[in-house]
C-alpha cells in the first residue's frame, strides 16, 4: 500500500505524516487541460444504466486493490462527524466510514449501487447509513442532502460544469472537503483500449481539477492512492468480457481486435492467462478544510 504526500497548508490528516513536500509546479491551466473525451463520451458515464451494470463488479474491485484503507487514512475522522459521500457506488467509503463517524448519508444516482449499500449494512450490522436515489443535477436541497461535517465525492466528479459541482460540495461541507479523480488514463488500459482502433482521449485528470480549485481560491491538499489493476483471468474470454466496460456499444470487429491483443499478450501460467506487463494506476485526493 503506497501513499505520497502533497500538501499546501494545514488539513485534516495528521500534521506529521511522512512525504509530505510543497507543490512546486502546477502551471497548466483548466483551459489546457482536459478538454477531450473518450470515445465512450463523457455522457456514456453519467448514465444511471451503465453504473447500474456495474455497481458489483466496481465495488468488490475497489475493496480488493486497498483504495478505501487509503483513502480514509487521510482523514483524521471525529466520531461525533457526519459525513456525505456523494456517489457513493457501493459503499466501499460510507461503510468503513460508518463505523468511526456518527452518520453517514450516502447518495448515489444508481439504485443498484444503493441496494448494495443497504445490504451490506444489513450483512454488517450498521445502522447509521442512510442511502438517498439522487444525482449531481439535483435540488440537493429538496432532495433532504443536507449539511455535513465532511462532504466526500470520491471518483464521481462527473458533469459538465465540474465548478459548479465543486461550489455545491463545498456548500454542504462544515469542516473539509474530500475528492478524488483518476491520474493520468486511470483505470483505462491505454495498448489494450487503442487495439480495438479507438484513440483513447481521457477525461479530465486531476491536474485539470487540481488548477481549478487553485483557480477557486481553493489550496488544496494531494495525495495519490495506488491501486494494482486485476492481471490474470481463467480464459481469455473471461478476460475480454473484464474489460468490456471500458468501451461503449463495443462492435463485433473491435471485440475481434481486442481479442487477437489478447491472445498476444496474455501467458498461460498454471491454470490462469496472465499479462505479459504489469497494470498499476494512481487516483489523486484532493482535499481542503473550510478555515483556510
Amino acid at each position: 500500500m503506497f501513499v505520497e504526500f502533497v500538501a499546501n497548508h494545514k488539513s485534516l490528516a495528521d500534521d506529521g505524516d511522512a512525504g509530505k513536500h510543497a507543490v512546486t509546479s502546477m502551471t497548466r491551466t483548466t483551459k489546457d487541460i482536459g478538454k477531450s473525451t473518450p470515445d465512450n463520451k463523457q455522457e456514456y458515464w453519467d448514465r444511471r444504466e451503465y453504473w447500474d451494470r456495474r455497481a458489483k463488479e466496481c465495488s468488490a474491485h475497489a475493496i480488493a486493490a486497498g483504495y478505501p484503507e487509503q483513502f480514509i487514512a487521510l482523514i483524521n475522522l471525529r466520531p461525533e462527524w457526519t459525513i456525505l459521500d456523494m456517489g457513493c457506488g457501493g459503499g466501499i467509503l460510507s461503510l468503513p466510514l460508518a463505523l468511526r463517524v456518527r452518520s453517514v448519508t450516502a447518495v448515489d444516482f444508481s439504485p443498484n449501487m444503493l441496494e448494495i449499500v443497504q445490504r451490506r449494512c444489513r450483512e454488517s450490522g450498521i445502522d447509521n447509513v442512510r442511502t438517498l436515489n439522487a444525482s449531481w443535477k439535483d435540488d440537493w436541497k429538496s432532495v433532504g442532502i443536507g449539511v455535513h461535517d465532511i462532504a466526500i465525492a470520491s471518483r464521481s466528479l462527473v458533469g459538465d460544469e465540474p465548478k459548479m459541482l465543486i461550489k455545491k460540495l463545498d456548500a454542504v461541507a462544515k469542516h473539509a472537503v474530500y475528492i478524488a479523480t483518476a491520474v493520468g488514463t486511470g483505470p483505462f488500459d491505454k495498448p489494450l483500449f487503442e487495439s480495438s482502433g479507438r484513440k483513447l482521449n481521457p477525461n479530465h485528470d486531476y491536474i485539470f481539477y487540481y488548477d481549478l480549485l487553485y483557480e477557486m481560491g481553493i489550496r488544496a491538499n494531494v495525495a495519490f492512492c495506488k491501486e494494482n489493476h486485476e492481471n490474470s483471468w481463467s480464459s481469455i474470454e473471461e478476460a475480454l468480457d473484464g474489460h468490456r466496460w471500458m468501451f461503449h456499444d463495443m462492435t463485433v470487429v473491435e471485440e475481434d481486435r481486442v481479442r487477437a491483443y489478447l491472445r498476444e499478450n496474455l501467458k498461460k501460467t498454471g491454470s490462469r492467462f496472465v499479462l505479459s506487463y504489469r497494470r498499476i494506476y494512481y487516483w489523486a485526493v484532493m482535499w481542503w478544510t473550510k478555515d483556510q
